[in-house]
């Protein structure tokens, strides 16, 4: 949840346009603030982070709106853009098995489109400013605003949201949370589920053209016009059993690699940094407009996990595999020429053989030092720094 919540800082702002471009989000809305500033033929750094902020928002919007046209309302799953609850939507499309790879290529298309800001600016941007359109009406509605779809499941506090100051340094938090997503988001696509689901819908047509189906024995709430949770894990299994796009998961790699080398450039600036008012993240001797309490040194050990994850797709560091000490698996390997993930053959070793090789494994010591450091709260200053 918490980088839907980082994926807001998507603006910035100057003393007077930043609050105008706050303003008009407000008034107007995402999409139709961005229209206006990509039609400017000369955009100031300060309109350029907007520009950027707002691809970010937009791919979380258009997620919003798939889910809600496709009546997919409810907390999905642990996949990116499908974290949160949304309105019900009282009248869904049909089921369309395209879905999911659908949401994931338009969101990925607004988030392919940021790009470097290397001037400095500065842009303040009033969280409680921002919305997203969930039912594409181009009007705010009271449960659309970022208070109430994003904020109660991050750690903002109680009340009105603040008024957040970027500046330089999160340009480059922003690009790298652009290119993590879009990481994902190339994941998700080279195992592309619409053949999967497609396979499972129309089986389930079939089955349910016998007699009425055995009630879902997880959880018991059969959905007939769709896929019950049954019904999911063989579109999980399927999926991942097909050939993935090898193009896709290199894609992925140099998106991830890019998370890592954005991040050494906004943790270098952000330290450089000498002011305080209203930090998005901020550095040791700063606080953060969020309420959240950053420790001393936060950013250096997360630079250290985030050199692991460098190594493990550089293959410098190995995945520890069961079956032989002192082998592993090689993700970078993997990344470059992707297999399909069936399940026995990762346990066996059939699946695992052309990826394995020796060398020095990746351990726990820079993660479980950043988790002590954050006092167990790794995964929550994970999303938030990306």
């Amino acid at each position: 949840m918490r980088h839907l919540a980082l994926l807001t800082l998507g603006l910035l702002p100057l003393p007077a346009l930043a609050q105008d471009i706050s303003a008009e989000i407000a008034t107007q809305g995402i999409a139709p603030t961005l229209a206006r500033l990509q039609a400017l033929s000369d955009p100031a750094p300060d309109e350029a982070f907007a520009i950027n902020g707002l691809h970010l928002l937009r791919a979380v919007e258009t997620s919003f709106q798939a889910r809600y046209a496709a009546g997919v309302t409810d907390r999905t799953g642990m996949l990116p853009f499908l974290h949160l609850p949304l309105p019900d939507n009282a009248a869904p499309a049909p089921f369309d098995p395209a879905f999911l790879a659908d949401l994931f290529r338009t969101a990925q298309a607004e988030l392919d489109q940021v790009a470097p800001v290397p001037e400095d600016f500065t842009l303040r941007i009033a969280l409680d400013d921002l919305w997203f359109d969930v039912n594409a009406n181009q009007t705010r509605e009271p449960e659309e605003g970022f208070a109430t779809l994003i904020a109660p499941f991050t750690a903002a506090p109680a009340g009105p949201l603040p008024t957040v100051t970027f500046d330089t340094a999160d340009a480059d938090w922003v690009a790298a949370y652009a290119h993590l997503l879009s990481g994902l988001c190339d994941m998700i696509l080279a195992y592309d589920p619409t053949q999967a689901m497609t396979k499972v819908a129309t089986t389930k047509a079939a089955l349910s053209q016998m007699g009425m189906l055995s009630p879902d024995p997880f959880f018991g709430d059969l959905n007939p016009e769709g896929l019950d949770f049954v019904d999911l894990i063989a579109v999980v299994i399927e999926t991942l059993r097909q050939d993935p796009d090898a193009a896709r998961t290199a894609s992925a790699k140099a998106h991830l690699l890019q998370v890592v080398a954005l991040n050494r450039d906004f943790w270098t600036k952000l330290a450089a940094e000498t002011d305080d008012e209203g930090e998005w993240i901020p550095n040791d001797t700063q606080r953060s407009a969020l309420g959240v309490t950053v420790p001393p040194g936060a950013g250096a050990q997360w630079l250290a996990v985030l050199a692991d994850l460098e190594a493990m797709l550089k293959g410098e560091k190995l995945i520890p595999w069961w079956r032989i000490e002192g082998a592993g698996i090689d993700l970078g390997a993997f990344l470059d020429k992707p297999a399909p993930l069936d399940i026995p053959g990762w346990v066996q070793g059939w699946s695992a053989l052309p990826y394995l090789k020796q060398g020095p494994m990746i351990s726990s010591e820079a993660l479980d030092a950043f988790d002590s450091l954050t006092q167990g709260q790794a995964p929550l200053f994970a999303l938030y720094f990306n």
